[in-house]
C-alpha cells in the first residue's frame, strides 16, 4: 500500500479572511480541472497525496508557506468548489475539521450510493487510515482533521493532520489507496520527526498478536511494496529565505517573466498582453500542474506567485490572482469546447522556463526581491490579513542575469 508521507509544521491558528478564501476556491478548482483534463482522476489523487506537492499547492493559492493552516484551508476552499461539480469532475471530497471529519463515514455512504461504489470498504478504509495515525502510531500527535478524496472509480487519497500541544507542530499525514496491501502491518517505510524516545508502534511486524485483539480486520501476509516515504520539516521562521528556495529555479522565472518576458515565443502568442508579473504567477500556477516530483522541494518558491496571507514574503496581489485565475477559467472553457490552445499556451510556459534553468546561473538577492514585490504591492491591489498594502517611495529595481 502507499502511506505517500508526512509534513511537519509550525502549527499556526486564525481564520483565512473571505477575500483569499473565495480565490483559493477558484484557483484551487481550475488547477484540479486542467489536472483532471491532462493526466486524470488518479493523478489527482497522487499529488495530494505528495507532501511536498500539497505544500506547493498551497503556498502558489496564498497561504502562509510553511504553516499548518495550509491543510484546513486548501481542502476547506477545495471541498467548497469541487463537490459542486463532483458528478462532472468524478471527484468527492469527504471529512474536514473537528466535528466535520466525524461526518465522513455518512458523506461516503451517501456518494457510494451515488456512484455504485463499495461505501461500507471506503468508510473501513477511511476508519482505519486515521486510526493508524492516531492510535497504532503514538508519536504525540492527535488527529483534528480527516479528509478522504475520492474518485468516481473507486480511488482515494487521505490528507489528515494532528496536533502535539506540547512543541507547538502539526503533522500532516497522506495516504493513497494505490497498490493497497495492508494497513496495519509496517505501511510506513519511515516517519521522519524529533526524537521522542521510545513510541508505541502497532504497525510493527512483532506486533502483529497485538493488532489482532485491536483493529478488527482480517489478516493478511502483506509484502512491502511501498514507494520512497517522503517527509516534509519546514522551520519555525515566518520570512522566506535564500536557504528556503531553490535560487535557481527561482531566478530562472523573475528573470523569465521580468526581464525577458517571452512574448516572441511563437506557443505563447495566446498570452501577450499579459503582464510581467501575471507571467509570473502563472509560471508557477503552471508548474504545480505540470511539474515534475523533483519540483516540490522548496515550497517556499510557490509563495512568490501570490504572496501570503501573513505578509511574507509579501502581500496577496489581489490583481495578480484574480487575472491568473481568470486566464485558466477562460482557458478551461474553450478547452471544453475543442479548443485547448490556451491551456497549451500556459503548459509551455512552465516548460521554457524549466529549459532556461540548464543555463542560468543566480545573481540576485532575494530579500531584494521581497523588499521589490513589497515596495509595489500596492499597485497589484496587495492585501494581508491586516489591511491594504500602501503606496511607500520609490521601489527599487533588481537585476537579474541570464549566462
Amino acid at each position: 500500500m502507499k502511506r505517500s508521507g508526512t509534513a511537519t509544521l509550525p502549527l499556526h491558528y486564525g481564520k483565512v479572511p473571505p477575500w483569499l478564501y473565495e480565490r483559493m476556491a477558484l484557483l484551487g478548482r481550475s488547477i484540479v480541472e486542467v489536472m483532471l483534463a491532462d493526466y486524470g482522476k488518479n493523478e489527482v489523487l497522487r499529488r495530494l497525496a505528495d507532501s511536498f506537492w500539497f505544500q506547493s499547492f498551497g503556498a502558489v493559492m496564498g497561504m502562509d508557506w510553511h504553516s499548518s493552516g495550509i491543510t484546513t484551508s486548501v481542502m476547506g476552499a477545495l471541498k467548497r468548489s469541487i463537490n459542486p461539480n463532483s458528478k462532472e469532475l468524478g471527484i468527492y471530497i469527504c471529512g474536514g475539521k473537528g466535528r466535520f471529519s466525524k461526518e465522513t463515514p455518512n458523506e461516503l455512504l451517501v456518494i457510494a450510493d451515488k456512484t455504485g461504489l463499495n461505501g461500507n470498504d471506503l468508510v473501513r478504509a477511511s476508519k482505519l487510515s486515521a486510526k493508524v495515525d492516531n492510535t497504532a502510531i503514538q508519536d504525540g500527535y492527535q488527529l483534528y482533521l480527516h479528509n478522504f478524496i475520492l474518485s468516481d472509480e473507486g480511488n482515494w487519497a487521505v490528507v489528515q493532520q494532528g496536533m502535539n500541544d506540547t512543541d507547538g507542530t502539526a503533522r500532516r499525514y497522506h495516504w493513497h489507496s494505490e497498490n493497497m496491501e495492508s494497513f496495519v502491518d509496517e505501511p510506513h517505510k519511515g516517519i521522519q520527526g524529533i526524537n521522542r524516545g521510545n513510541i508505541l508502534n502497532l504497525t510493527a511486524h512483532e506486533a502483529k498478536e497485538s493488532r489482532k485483539g485491536i483493529l478488527e480486520i482480517s489478516h493478511t501476509n502483506s509484502e512491502k511494496i511501498m514507494q520512497d516515504f517522503a517527509n516534509l520539516i519546514l522551520p519555525a521562521h515566518h520570512d522566506v529565505r535564500a536557504s528556503d528556495v531553490d535560487l535557481k529555479k527561482l531566478g530562472t522565472l523573475l528573470y523569465m517573466t521580468r526581464e525577458n518576458q517571452p512574448e516572441n515565443f511563437e506557443e505563447l502568442l495566446l498570452l501577450k498582453g499579459v503582464g510581467p508579473r501575471t507571467l509570473q504567477s502563472l509560471a508557477l500556477v503552471s508548474e504545480v500542474i505540470h511539474g515534475s516530483p523533483s519540483r516540490f522541494r522548496d515550497p517556499a518558491r510557490f509563495s512568490f506567485a501570490n504572496g501570503g496571507k501573513d505578509g511574507h514574503p509579501f502581500p496577496v496581489p489581489i490583481n495578480v490572482y484574480d487575472e491568473t485565475i481568470n486566464i485558466l477559467q477562460k482557458g478551461i472553457e474553450k478547452s471544453k469546447l475543442g479548443n485547448s490552445d490556451k491551456l497549451q499556451s500556459i503548459n509551455k510556459l512552465h516548460t521554457i522556463i524549466s529549459e532556461a534553468e540548464k543555463n542560468f546561473t543566480p545573481d540576485f538577492d532575494i530579500n531584494e526581491v521581497i523588499e521589490e514585490e513589497r515596495q509595489n504591492s500596492w499597485r497589484f491591489g496587495g492585501k494581508t490579513v491586516f489591511g491594504d498594502a500602501v503606496q511607500p517611495s520609490k521601489p527599487k529595481p533588481i537585476q537579474l542575469s541570464l549566462f
